[in-house]
């Protein structure tokens, strides 16, 4: 109730901040839709921007804990692991609400929308398949930028509440399948600076979401190479290669992965340059094309498939004695 209440506070002063300056002339959406100057009439939109932007400063947060929870373990004395792991899965719940209403506020401004032409039936239904059925808003940079925020939350329910199915995966199968919601982050991020009005334009607010990017990468980067769990340590010759989520030659390459990004970021930064708009120049076609994302999505589920299949029970383990459980003597269990 804390952390919710928190994220409800911040999502007002995020609004009346927006309302505020689309009232006065200064916002940058207003600069590229000027029919939205007046901000009561369009207070639906300014909510669901509100909401956008808490949620991702609660995810930006809960990626943090995580990484930091499931990295190496920060010498703090009032951070200790149980409490990251408090603050990491009640952040975490509420950036899903986050989403939720972020995505509900677009759905109530759509209808308002399509009233103007359509009857009530037809804008409701018209606005929950643009808003809610992944690929099916059909127009300008929203075909590609709102599919990518509806994987991004529709990825994060299973992903995320996995945590409290674990006793009927096992520890294992979640810990691995939780390592994958970096991914929800990854494309929350990627949603905010294809689509948000804000960020639309390259200029020092967009840069600066570039910049908060560099964190996250060094955390990820170090959770990779220096782990919480020895399990999951890098080793060439492990003779527990079976039990762990990932062979060797794909753990190797996220680490260099991970490492190319966080060299991209500073690039990006320093340089500017990152596929962004100017403002005197002509609209760009969006890219990648659906069918992109769409493939990108068929080989997530296929590595998804795959950690499943190699961390599953053989026929030879129910004859072994059980192992040792996963969890700490505390019943915390560790989170990624």
């Amino acid at each position: 109730m804390p952390d919710a209440s928190l994220a409800l506070v911040v999502t007002v002063l995020i609004y009346w901040l927006l309302y505020v300056r689309a009232e006065n002339g200064t916002s940058a959406t207003v600069k590229l839709m000027p029919d939205m100057a007046d901000a009561g009439e369009f207070w639906m939109y300014w909510m669901c921007q509100a909401f956008g932007w808490s949620a991702m400063l609660w995810a930006y947060v809960t990626v943090i804990f995580g990484l930091l929870r499931s990295g190496p373990r920060p010498r703090w004395r009032r951070m200790p692991a149980a409490r990251l792991e408090k603050w990491h899965r009640t952040t975490s719940l509420t950036t899903i609400a986050l989403m939720f209403m972020h995505a509900f506020f677009f759905f109530t401004d759509q209808i308002r929308t399509n009233q103007d032409q359509w009857s009530l039936g037809r804008s409701v239904w018209t606005a929950f398949v643009d808003v809610f059925v992944p690929g099916g808003y059909a127009t300008g940079t929203g075909r590609v930028a709102i599919l990518i925020g509806l994987l991004a939350m529709y990825l994060a329910l299973p992903l995320g509440l996995a945590f409290y199915l674990r006793h009927r995966t096992g520890s294992r199968m979640w810990l691995a399948l939780h390592r994958f919601v970096i991914v929800v982050y990854i494309l929350s991020a990627w949603h905010t600076l294809l689509y948000s009005s804000q960020a639309w334009f390259d200029g020092p607010f967009r840069t600066m979401v570039w910049a908060l990017q560099i964190p996250i990468a060094v955390l990820l980067l170090v959770r990779l190479m220096s782990p919480a769990r020895p399990g999951e340590r890098l080793r060439l010759r492990d003779p527990r290669r079976r039990d762990v989520a990932l062979p060797v030659s794909a753990r190797l390459l996220g680490r260099i992965v991970v490492g190319a990004t966080v060299l991209g970021l500073f690039a990006v930064v320093v340089t500017g340059v990152d596929g962004g708009r100017a403002p005197e120049a002509d609209a760009l076609v969006p890219w990648p094309h659906k069918w992109v994302i769409w493939a990108g999505l068929v080989l997530f589920a296929l590595a998804v498939v795959a950690v499943i299949l190699r961390l599953r029970p053989r026929a030879t383990d129910t004859a072994k004695p059980a192992a040792p459980s996963e969890e700490p003597a505390n019943g915390t269990p560790d989170r990624v």
